[in-house]
């Protein structure tokens, strides 16, 4: 068991090496844009990602806006179970995402997504119509890349395609963005 946890622990260093530092600083030039211009930012992704989104989400909108003169407007879409249900019983499952956003998102808004795959297609979905309405989009994948890394504006890829290790990448990259703004707080003044 030990050696399968070293080997384990490998190849989550591994994933973590291969976050591209240059493309994690477009992602909170991204962030710092959307806040100078009180933009809302939209978060989303399904199952383990679904949890990455809220737990983002959450440290976007308390840990570093505690740091700044005014809040992010940071919303996770997985959040509200009955318009969820609602949405995927009454239209389908690839419009939970897409129809929530006709309700609330302008031009100039940004979407963040995450998934391992990149082919959900209620991801795939909601960055299209992201991109058909002047949305910044952005997509964390894994190594397989898939439609969300052809159709996101900033796309970031870990280089794995063990689910585990790229969400557990994904939730070091979410968590980056929010304390650059926590620790480096003069990154939101204009």
């Amino acid at each position: 068991m030990e050696s399968w946890i070293a080997e384990y622990i490998s190849q989550q260093k591994a994933a973590l090496d291969s976050i591209p530092a240059t493309q994690v600083a477009a992602l909170i030039e991204q962030l710092r844009v959307a806040y100078q211009a009180d933009r809302q930012i939209f978060v989303f992704g399904n199952g383990g990602s679904a949890a990455n989104a809220s737990h983002f989400a959450t440290d976007l909108g308390k840990g570093s806006s505690d740091k700044l003169p005014r809040r992010f407007r940071v919303l996770s879409l997985n959040d509200n179970v009955s318009w969820l249900t609602a949405l995927g019983n009454d239209y389908a499952y690839d419009q939970i995402f897409v129809r929530q956003m006709a309700n609330y998102a302008r031009p100039g808004d940004l979407l963040l997504t995450m998934s391992v795959s990149g082919n959900s297609p209620n991801l795939v979905k909601a960055i299209e119509w992201g991109n058909a309405h002047q949305l910044e989009t952005i997509a964390l994948v894994g190594a397989k890349r898939g439609r969300l890394a052809e159709l996101a504006k900033h796309v970031v890829v870990v280089d794995s395609e063990h689910y585990g290790r790229v969400e557990d990448a994904h939730m070091g990259i979410c968590h980056m963005l929010c304390y650059a703004f926590m620790e480096k707080p003069e990154l939101a003044q204009p």
